[in-house]
């Protein structure tokens, strides 16, 4: 079985920082482009950052660009997304899927929670 879980997400203080992990099982990812998406209480899904398989075609959302960081490690089929100086409009909750999206890859997702 094909999955994709996210873990590391949690309630943090606005300029905080969080690290999101998404795990790889079933198959390799190892080719595929790689994205984060969010979704937001009332608002539809919006990807915040992309990477290729040779790491080097890394895309961000205009919303994150110089606060959040992805990376994979295709040894361990991991993505990750570093973020930084959070603001409670990244509250949401954060997948990991393909580019484009395969719909039997979504998982539960992390909830990120930036509030004071």
């Amino acid at each position: 079985q094909v999955q994709l879980v996210e873990s590391g997400g949690g309630l943090v203080q606005p300029g905080g920082s969080l690290r999101l992990s998404c795990a790889a099982s079933g198959r390799s990812f190892s080719t595929y482009i790689m994205g984060w998406y969010r979704q937001a209480p009332g608002k539809g899904r919006e990807r915040v950052a992309s990477i290729d398989w040779t790491k080097r075609d890394i895309v961000y959302a205009d919303s994150v660009k110089g606060r959040f960081t992805i990376s994979r490690d295709s040894a361990r089929n991991m993505l990750l997304l570093q973020m930084n100086t959070l603001r409670p409009g990244d509250t949401a909750i954060y997948c990991c899927n393909t580019i484009p999206a395969g719909s039997k890859y979504w998982g539960q997702g992390t909830q990120v929670t930036v509030s004071s």
